[in-house]
């Protein structure tokens, strides 16, 4: 651990049995682009385990500075610098990627952030483009778990707009930017890894 830049229990505690997943699903991909990279040690621990990969990540002007320096102390040679992304209005990235990652995202960004996320995915994916979401997520509008449960009311203290999604709301997102679901993970703490791939658009 790195004292001095900012940290997350929770990222230590899910990035093994993530990068488990991510082996499987990004074994025949070359570039991710992964959405609020946070602390940036996610993408420190997949870029060193999955050095085919070119693991790029993102996140908003106000989150860049920490997570720059992670990335600069790593000195991975795919793990470039990040990028500044707000999936709902900066430009998007000229380039494309065959892959796309984003952990605990959905349920912080309003729902309508999530949709532009959805829709922008096309224009930031190749075809046949892999697609891993890692989070919580209620079925039949039902939480999984009395801790689900908590943790939505306190999202929801915090922003009335945040909040645990529906996977049926999320796949029929998916659904309408050409991604289908392959695989509904199930991971340690009640969450999920959801893994889509391009079929369309």
């Amino acid at each position: 651990m790195q004292s001095d830049l900012p940290f997350s229990q929770a990222c230590e505690n899910n990035k093994a049995p993530i990068l488990v997943v991510l082996q499987q699903a990004f074994a025949n991909c070359s570039k991710v682009l992964e959405v609020g990279s946070g602390t940036g040690q996610h993408a420190v621990h997949f870029a060193a385990a999955l050095p085919h990969l070119r693991w790029q990540a993102s996140d908003q002007a106000m989150y860049l500075p920490d997570l720059t320096e992670r990335l600069r102390r790593a000195t991975l040679p795919n793990l470039p610098l990040p990028l500044q992304l707000d999936i709902s209005a900066d430009a998007l990235p000229e380039q494309q990627f065959d892959a796309v990652f984003s952990a605990n995202t959905l349920h912080i960004m309003p729902w309508p952030v999530v949709e532009q996320f959805f829709s922008r995915l096309t224009g930031l994916t190749t075809q046949q483009a892999t697609l891993c979401i890692y989070g919580p997520f209620n079925y039949n509008g039902r939480f999984t778990s009395d801790s689900n449960r908590a943790f939505d009311l306190s999202l929801k203290s915090r922003d009335p707009a945040m909040g645990i999604r529906d996977i049926a709301a999320v796949t029929a997102l998916a659904g309408a930017a050409g991604f289908t679901l392959q695989h509904d993970h199930s991971m340690p703490a009640n969450n999920r890894l959801l893994q889509f791939l391009r079929t369309g658009t």
